[in-house]
């Protein structure tokens, strides 16, 4: 299924050692109408950060050298110097041999991750998840509702100009929620995004983190006016009348 977003197809870093997995995806991908720029190893991944200025990236984790963990850091350390989007999406690719690289991977600011050997039809629906919630916002855009500045390229809140002192599960969960304020956003979406869990959990992380949240927003003058429990559902930024 075609995912150009318009007229403008999507550049994307796809870093993989094995060469027959690279080709895979480069000619699936263009017939996808993506834009692959190929990488075989770190170091030509980061090289390529600087004159391709992709808008997402698929990285093996399993990289000799430079790691598929240290181009995730690279990418998302990016400065207002560097070229690319330190918020462009991120999707890794796992061995079965050491499942704990899916986790680190999420850990080190990747947003979704495929098993391998990997269906390519996943791929696509993961990647295609991921450029849709992208879509007209990127990382190194502060979001801002009313005095509350979520920036989530340094990973700081501010509400009325004081830093807002959040554990990193408390800021991802404020800064889910800021992406669109309104919305009833419900657990089940909110564990996928925020804590990555997949499938039926039964779970009160979500509660307890949005308590939290909301408590610390009060104390830097917010009151009672983020982080709304919508019963039965979820959470909202925002309550109805604002």
């Amino acid at each position: 299924m075609p995912l150009a977003i318009g007229d403008v197809v999507p550049s994307l870093l796809v870093v993989d050692d094995d060469r027959n997995t690279l080709d895979f995806l480069e000619a699936n991908l263009s017939a996808d109408r993506f834009a692959p720029v190929p990488a075989t190893s770190g170091e030509e991944a980061t090289t390529l950060l600087r004159t391709s200025r992709p808008d997402a990236a698929i990285i093996d984790i399993g990289l000799p050298g430079i790691s598929g963990l240290d181009v995730v850091d690279t990418i998302r350390e990016g400065g207002t110097d560097d070229p690319w989007d330190p918020g462009m999406p991120i999707l890794i690719l796992s061995g079965h041999a050491d499942p704990h690289d899916a986790v680190r991977g999420i850990e080190r600011g990747a947003d979704d991750y495929v098993t391998k050997p990997f269906h390519y039809p996943e791929v696509i629906a993961r990647l295609g998840a991921l450029l849709r919630r992208a879509r007209g916002v990127t990382l190194s855009e502060p979001l801002r509702v009313g005095p509350l500045v979520v920036d989530r390229n340094a990973r700081r809140a501010l509400l009325n100009g004081r830093v807002v002192d959040l554990s990193a599960k408390e800021f991802a969960l404020l800064a889910a929620l800021a992406k669109d304020p309104g919305r009833v956003w419900t657990k089940r979406e909110l564990l996928r995004d925020v804590w990555d869990y997949r499938g039926e959990t039964r779970t009160r992380t979500v509660d307890s983190h949005a308590s939290r949240l909301r408590r610390k927003l009060a104390r830097h003058g917010g009151g009672e006016r983020y982080v709304i429990n919508v019963w039965g559902v979820g959470y909202r930024l925002l309550p109805d009348d604002a």
